[in-house]
Formats: C-alpha cells, structure tokens, sequence
C-alpha cells in the first residue's frame, strides 16, 4: 500500500537538491509525494540555519504541525536539514511531537528509520552524525528508477558535487551543519548527469558550498581533479545545453575557471561571486581570506575572459564593529562593480559561530537603514544594467507558459516576459526573444520566429 509524503523545503539550492534526494529514496519504498501536507502520513521538514529568519520559520512551522499531529496520532513528523544538524535532541525536547530528527549527511537512512517507527519498534529516531569518513552515495540507479518530475522544472535539475565546507567564516554554521568539505567521485557526477540529460534534462546545475576547491582537500576515488577539468567534462556531455554552478568563493577562483567562461559554450554566463563586504576591516573579522583588492582584480580579469558575464554577490550589512567607514565601503564597491543582481541581509547571531561571541554589535535600526540605503542603490543599478540589454537578442529557455504569456530564462540569468500567439512552446525549449523593456528584476520582449 503506498503512502504519501509531504516535504516542506527551506534555504539554498543544496536543501532543494536533498529534497529531492530523500524523493527518490522514499519512492522506492513506495511514497508519494502529496504537495499539501493534511492526510499525509509523513511530513518531514527540510531546514536551513544560515540566518536566524529561517530558524525562526522552521520552529514556527512545526508548532503549528502540534495539532495535526494530535488529531493522527499515526502521522510522523521529521525535521532534516541544518537545523536538524544543529540542535540535535533538543529539538526533540523542544518539539516532542517531532519523530525524527535527521542531520545532512544522514539522510540517506531515512527509510530504515521510518520503517522503525511505523512497525512501532522505536518511538523516536534522531541521527545527527558528522562523520570524516562520509561519502556521498551514488544515486545512478535511484535516477533511472525515480525519474525526475515532468513539470516545470524537469528540464533542469541541480547535481551535488561536494558537500561541507572548510573556510570557517566567522559568522558561517556551514562548518558545524554539514561538516568538512568532501568532494564526490567525477565518475559518480558524470554518469548522473548523462542520466539526466538522457532524460531530456537541458540544463544542468552543480551545487557545493565551495565548488572553486572541489578536488583540493580528499582525493576521491584516486583522482586528482580540478573544478575547471570538471566543469569541462560535464560540459562535453552531448544534449546538455546549459551548465551553471554555485557557490563560489573568492579565494579560490583561479585563472582556469574564468578561462571556462570564455571557452565552454554552454557555460552560462552568469556567476555568483560572493563578497559578503567592501571594508577589508569587515573582511579580516569575517575571515573571508580576502581583501577588496583582490577581488576587484578578479572581477576585472573575469571580465576580460568574458565581458559578458552578469555578476552576483551577496552581502551581509551591520556586521559587530561595522562602522559607517566601512559600510560606505561596501557601498563604493557596489558602485565599482555594479553588480547585475545581489543578495542582501542584516547580520545576525548564529549559533557556534566565533562572530555571535564579538563585541560591538550593531543596532537594529541602524543595520535595517543599512540594509535599505545598499538595496535601494542596488535596484538602481540593476535597472541601469537591464536596460543595457534594450534592443539586444537573447536566448531565453521557456519556464512557463501561461495563455499567451510566456515566461524564460537568459544565459545571464534574467527573467524574460514575453506574448506568445501559439503553443508552439513549452518548458526547457530554447527561443530567442527581442528585448523591448527593462525592469528592475526582469526584461520584456518579443519572441523571435
């Protein structure tokens, strides 16, 4: 008899991917997934920690879960996920409705685990080991077994090639939530990817908290692999016709990545690229391992391989000791590198992090007049760069198609909007589209037949 499964996914890329992964492996004990939770006989809550708006999501969720849970008695609830990680058993103390509570590198035992539970062997199941020696399982045979979903997004899928992280920025609980940094074997990526695009998959993404230092600290599988040889080879792959990646880290982005952009053509030409600051004070306490300098001079040599290329960045305002110097620091970088698009947030405390025990933490009111004065300067600028694309053509590949409203996806990463007459397309086909309008956070344009 089959049973169904409710996923609630919060946080990056790498929270979705697992998502999915714990899909597949409960497929193959036969649930399926529901996308509402009521009458769900399981609902397992995948979390992140990165910020404390998050955290507070999460436990907010699974309190209101308490009374669901009070009129099924048989329904199981569990947490994975970095906030599973990181609280551990008392998450079980505070939430004594929840059953499982489940850290990122064990997700892989769910089944056995709710097993336990439903043949009521056990009344709890809590794994929250970090292991040295872990390995990221395989998945070619949960792939062929477990296709991806048709809609909408069957056309693009996200591929783990590393997981944990070894900078330890100060502020990060990346360290302590998915552990040390471990690199899967090339043969493992490539051959889920060729499943993938087998499967009409058309754009690949490979996800790792640093991909730059993929290879660098264990040597999987007797190779000795760099990211950019990765990212070539993946490229190869006949029928993939867009590879992205994130995140990057700075310190590590090498001369023969930024050759990748200019000499793979599929590598689309987008890249996110983390600054976290302009104060090289900020910096130091972050332990980022970088000054503004330096990345100025790779931003600038990234560009010259591909002056193309839309940048990204995220970045953390009213970080402790963060004066109005430095802020205005952060703020003349912005408008030096002008990036296309950003991610921006006010510091906060996280817990078993070395910034949550500095001195000189900054206002509330001063980090929100902050965060609002880089936003609004960022917007500005996202405006001017969109509207550089005014009159240009770009290949969009089809999202979604709504009536006569079609909605895409440029190389660079820019939502498209335009009016298509027919049905002629449906999502992950290419189109080249004629752009007409700039907005803020997306382009208009006209479909070219």
């Amino acid at each position: 008899m089959n049973k169904s499964l409710y996923i609630k996914t919060f946080g990056c890329q790498m929270n979705e991917r697992d998502s999915e992964i714990i899909e597949q492996l409960l497929a193959q004990e036969g649930y399926n997934t529901t996308s509402v939770p009521e009458g769900a006989d399981v609902i397992l809550i995948n979390t992140c920690s990165i910020r404390e708006k998050a955290e507070q999501k999460v436990f907010s969720l699974l309190g209101s879960l308490r009374e669901e849970k009070a009129r099924n008695p048989s329904l199981l609830i569990g947490v994975t996920g970095c906030v599973a990680q990181q609280e551990g058993e008392q998450l079980r103390n505070r939430m004594p409705h929840v059953d499982l509570v489940v850290g990122t590198q064990q997700i892989y035992r769910l089944p056995e685990m709710l097993d336990r539970l439903q043949q009521q062997m056990t009344t709890r199941e809590i794994a929250t080991d970090l292991e040295d020696s872990f390995v990221i399982p395989p998945f070619q045979k949960l792939l062929i077994d477990q296709p991806p979903s048709p809609a909408p997004s069957g056309y693009k899928r996200f591929v783990t090639i590393m997981q944990g992280c070894n900078n330890y920025c100060s502020y990060c609980v990346v360290p302590t939530t998915r552990g040390r940094e471990i690199s899967r074997p090339m043969v493992d990526i490539l051959e889920e990817v060729e499943i993938l695009v087998g499967q009409g998959v058309r754009e690949i993404t490979l996800l790792g908290q640093n991909v730059n230092s993929y290879g660098m600290t264990n040597k999987v599988a007797d190779e000795n692999v760099t990211f950019p040889y990765l990212l070539r080879r993946v490229a190869s792959i006949k029928g993939l016709r867009r590879l992205r990646f994130t995140t990057s880290h700075p310190k590590d982005l090498s001369e023969e990545l930024m050759r990748c952009f200019a000499e793979i053509e599929n590598l689309c030409p987008h890249f996110h690229l983390p600054v976290q600051s302009g104060s090289n004070a900020v910096l130091q306490r972050m332990n980022r391992k970088y000054t503004v300098e330096s990345y100025l001079e790779k931003v600038t040599a990234l560009r010259g391989y591909r002056p193309d290329i839309a940048l990204a960045t995220d970045i953390i305002v009213g970080f402790p000791g963060e004066t109005d110097a430095d802020f205005q620091a952060t703020m003349n970088l912005l408008n030096t590198v002008r990036f296309h698009s950003s991610f921006s947030f006010k510091y906060s405390d996280r817990p078993h992090t070395r910034s949550a025990e500095f001195a000189e933490k900054i206002p509330e009111d001063v980090k929100s007049r902050r965060l609002a004065a880089f936003q609004n300067r960022q917007d500005d600028i996202c405006l001017e760069r969109n509207r550089e694309y005014i009159g240009k053509k770009l290949e969009i590949m089809v999202e979604v198609v709504s009536g006569n409203d079609l909605k895409g996806r440029a190389a660079t990463n820019h939502i498209v909007h335009c009016t298509c007459s027919s049905k002629m397309h449906q999502s992950g086909d290419l189109a080249t589209a004629h752009i007409s309008q700039a907005g803020k956070h997306s382009l208009k344009g006209e479909l070219q037949l």
